[in-house]
């Protein structure tokens, strides 16, 4: 890849923090409803949502990542990513705080994630972008669930 390739990703916020998924995994971005709750799942996850007819599964990113639960607001939103989980590729909801934009940054900008002073297993960044205002996480959502059959398997469940 040349040092002049674009990256797109859909930034989003959890709390004062702000994230990034690439827009290739992004279907599309939905106002927040509450799902249908599954009975004896993890907190985390919050059910299954109707998308277009197809039942999915809604996830609480601010949770599977570790941060503490908050109510949902007006500005909260639903991104729906496809991404390929133990060799089969899944449909999830992903609870956000909001969504920022559409952006696109040089390739070359995209930093390495650092292994301390981070809240999240460095694992879960794919990379990391300088903004003036701050720092945007670029996160690799099948990474978030990867090495957690027990996530995995409540998800295909639900899906």
């Amino acid at each position: 890849m040349t040092s002049d390739a674009m990256v797109q990703v859909v930034t989003f916020g959890l709390g004062e923090e702000m994230f990034a998924v690439p827009v290739t995994m992004v279907r599309e971005i939905l106002d927040y409803r509450p799902a249908f709750r599954v009975p004896g799942g993890p907190a985390w996850m919050l059910g299954i949502t109707d998308v277009r007819g197809q039942g999915v599964p809604m996830i609480d990113l601010r949770l599977r990542l570790g941060l503490a639960a908050v109510d949902a607001t007006l500005a909260t939103r639903v991104l729906i990513v496809d991404l390929t989980l133990a060799d089969r590729t899944l449909s999830l909801a992903l609870v956000v705080d909001r969504v920022i934009a559409v952006a696109s940054f040089g390739h070359d900008r995209l930093e390495s994630a650092p292994d301390i002073g981070m809240r999240w297993r460095s694992n879960y960044i794919a990379g990391v972008v300088r903004e003036p205002d701050g720092f945007v996480v670029v996160i690799d959502v099948a990474e978030i669930f990867a090495g957690d059959d027990a996530a995995v398997a409540v998800i295909a469940d639900a899906a």
